[in-house]
């Protein structure tokens, strides 16, 4: 038995990679009752359609998350929630900043105040390791996402809605993942590597969706999951892609880590190890019925990709991009 099964799924930012790679596996693998793609962009969910010509359970609801009204409609007897729209291209943030705020978070408040009117039961939200220790204004959006998240089970009061969030890193060929990139530049013999130092968290979309799906079941409301998943180098990733091309130091672009973090000192606080993930608990007195009886991380621990335990080398890279 699923937590989907029998029950109504809408996903916000359907027509992107994760939306896509998760509507797939809900429909295969679940006998939820009626899946909803809720986005912006007509021409995505004409082509995402073309792929489900005979799903009855599949439905497409154009929309915006800036827009309330909108999301209350769609939210019409909705029972669990995924929350993936954002503006996420660090540097489009740094230069379009107002629009970032109204998306990540303006954003965010309408899922929370619609899921909560319209008695959504589980409401689980997207985050990046952007939002650990934010340098750039995407990371900060998100953070500010994250908090509202968490908050919103005390907004919700009596009602029935729950907000969870899962956190994070990289994922393998999702739109504006640098593999694409490589592989474009890779025939020309150079690619541009902004830090021969650089590392980043790895995750595959099929892994991200299963994980999601996971904390659906797991949640009682204000945890942040985040699991435990591999580092890789960008330089091992350029080995992987073009063994032979030349790698070109361009910088690092405004807004960008030398490395990424998922639990920061600070976090760790309020961590509890789970073996194959991590709940970061509120730190707040509402909440204490979901309280998870597990061991805490030590003192002085971060989750960071410079410092994880896990790697990913150069072999299991290319195997990894091979089919993207």
């Amino acid at each position: 038995m699923s937590i989907f099964d029998g029950r109504s799924v809408l996903i916000t930012g359907g027509t992107g990679s994760f939306g896509k790679q998760f509507v797939d596996t809900v429909l295969r693998e679940t006998t939820a009752r009626r899946v909803v793609v809720f986005s912006r962009d007509e021409l995505k969910q004409f082509e995402m359609q073309q792929r489900y010509p005979n799903e009855p359970r599949l439905r497409f609801f154009i929309g915006d998350v800036r827009d309330y009204q909108r999301l209350y409609r769609a939210f019409h007897e909705i029972d669990l929630v995924v929350h993936a729209a954002a503006l996420k291209q660090v540097p489009a943030a740094e230069y379009n900043p107002f629009e970032a705020v109204k998306t990540n978070v303006n954003g965010a408040q309408n899922v929370i105040e619609a899921a909560i009117e319209q008695g959504v039961q589980r409401v689980v939200a997207l985050s990046t390791d952007k939002a650990c220790g934010p340098i750039n204004l995407y990371g900060a959006t998100k953070l500010v996402s994250d908090k509202l998240f968490v908050a919103g089970n005390a907004y919700a009061g009596g009602a029935v809605t729950r907000f969870s969030v899962v956190r994070y890193g990289n994922v393998v060929g999702s739109r504006g993942s640098v593999v694409p990139l490589f592989k474009s530049l890779a025939p020309g013999g150079t690619l541009p590597i902004t830090d021969e130092q650089m590392t980043r968290f790895w995750i595959t979309l099929d892994q991200g969706v299963r994980f999601v799906m996971d904390c659906f079941e797991l949640m009682h409301g204000g945890e942040l999951y985040v699991p435990k998943i591999p580092s890789m180098r960008v330089v091992d990733l350029a080995a992987a892609i073009a063994p032979e091309a030349t790698l070109k130091i361009v910088g690092i672009r405004p807004g960008e880590k030398l490395h990424e973090e998922m639990i920061s000192i600070n976090d760790a606080r309020s961590t509890v190890d789970m073996d194959s993930y991590y709940v970061i608990q509120p730190e707040l007195e509402w909440w204490s019925n979901g309280r998870i009886d597990g061991p805490m991380v030590p003192d002085g621990f971060s989750y960071a990709s410079n410092t994880n335990e896990r790697w990913l080398n150069v072999e299991q890279l290319r195997e990894m991009v091979a089919g993207v």
